[in-house]
């Protein structure tokens, strides 16, 4: 580390001497599955405690509204969690964006909510990973940069949806990254500490078909099968695939009894656009599909759903961030490599305004989104140091 400043350096000191790996296994502790509105509660207001330490104004924020299709075609609100908003120094020269999320994709009743540790200095857990190891990795980060005197601001933004899809939080995602330096994300880097780089987009859609009920027997012709026109719609978007766009017709909901008729289906698809006109393509197929559809089988069709992560080019901006974060890897003896990758994340809704994001600033792990998730122990204090020193070469040095 002779690479870094005096202060650089007593910043990674004191990044190294926070309680992450406690703060990690008290919060994982605590289910917070994105459907479990009590867990979420618990971990938001221990979230806030350990937040309060930093100045700056904290609140916790009210979810937006979402809806859901439900299987028999009606369209529900969806409760959310809170989320927490801090807000550091608003009228400081360069502010930067800090995002993670409290929710996991584990629900309340899921086998998986214990923590073990590994004979190999990892822990299996939870949440560990993705990302309750990344926001102590991020809190460690802030609480050096703030005991270096340091004098930029910052918002940070810990939402409650975002393994479904910030529904209920992006706008305050979007204003809080508007107009901001570069942002930060803590979802997990891989193993090795490779960051992701480019992502491509994601849209979900369930599409709802009104079919004709008749007995299959005695009057079929006067029925219309929602089932089979479901059907001939997956396979019509499905032929809109290409080298840059993936269709995945996923699950079809309907159907009953087998001498009735259906007359009704609901068609859930996934769609993954590598840049904007992939969307713009995906939107034409959906409207030409539904409209072919809807008139060879006489039936009416509705769709819900959008594209809610747009595709995230690795503009000049962001090129510069990179380079920053390789350069204080390379003075923390730690290599930074990125790829990219088809996930997405919030990331994606921060690049789409504008700001620079790297968003892949946790802890090393693996196996997320499975009862293997773990989280390698000794990658929290490097990759708080990582953080910490980049905060500060941006407030001195901006990009």
């Amino acid at each position: 580390m002779t690479a870094l400043h005096r202060i650089e350096q007593q910043a990674v000191a004191r990044a190294s001497e926070s309680p992450m790996l406690a703060r990690t296994r008290a919060w994982a502790a605590v289910n917070s599955g994105t459907g479990n509105i009590a867990g979420l509660a618990a971990v938001a207001g221990m979230l806030a405690d350990a937040f309060s330490t930093l100045p700056g104004t904290l609140r916790l924020v009210d979810p937006a509204s979402a809806e859901r299709v439900a299987a028999d075609g009606s369209v529900a609100p969806v409760a959310h969690g809170q989320h927490l908003h801090l807000s550091v120094r608003p009228g400081a020269e360069r502010r930067l964006l800090l995002t993670g999320h409290m929710d996991t994709v584990y629900p309340a009743d899921h086998p998986f909510q214990a923590l073990t540790d590994g004979p190999d200095g990892t822990i299996n857990g939870p949440g560990v990973a993705d990302m309750k190891g990344g926001l102590a990795v991020m809190l460690a980060a802030l609480e050096a940069v703030e005991a270096a005197g340091c004098a930029i601001g910052y918002d940070v933004i810990i939402n409650s949806d975002e393994e479904t899809g910030s529904f209920s939080s992006a706008a305050l995602i979007a204003e809080a990254a508007r107009g901001k330096l570069a942002a930060l994300t803590y979802e997990p880097a891989l193993p090795d500490g490779t960051l992701a780089g480019a992502r491509g987009g994601t849209g979900n859609f369930s599409i709802i078909v009104h079919g004709r009920s008749a007995h299959a027997g005695r009057n079929p012709l006067d029925g219309r099968n929602a089932i089979v026109a479901a059907a001939a719609l997956a396979l019509a978007l499905d032929r809109a695939k290409g080298p840059r766009l993936s269709v995945n017709p996923a699950r079809i909901d309907g159907g009953g009894p087998n001498n009735v008729v259906p007359d009704l289906a609901v068609l859930r698809v996934n769609f993954r656009p590598a840049d904007a006109g992939e969307i713009t393509r995906a939107r034409l197929a959906i409207d030409s599909a539904v409209a072919e559809i809807a008139a060879a089988h006489d039936v009416r069709i509705e769709v819900h759903g959008s594209f809610n992560r747009p595709p995230k080019p690795i503009d000049a901006g962001a090129a510069r961030l990179f380079d920053l974060v390789a350069a204080v890897g390379g003075d923390l003896g730690v290599p930074i490599g990125w790829r990219d990758t088809g996930g997405v994340c919030d990331g994606n809704n921060i690049a789409a305004v504008g700001t620079p994001v790297i968003d892949t600033m946790g802890v090393r792990g693996g196996a997320i989104h499975s009862a293997d998730e773990y989280l390698i122990v000794d990658s929290l204090a490097e990759r708080a140091a990582l953080s910490a020193v980049t905060i500060l070469r941006l407030a001195e040095n901006g990009l």
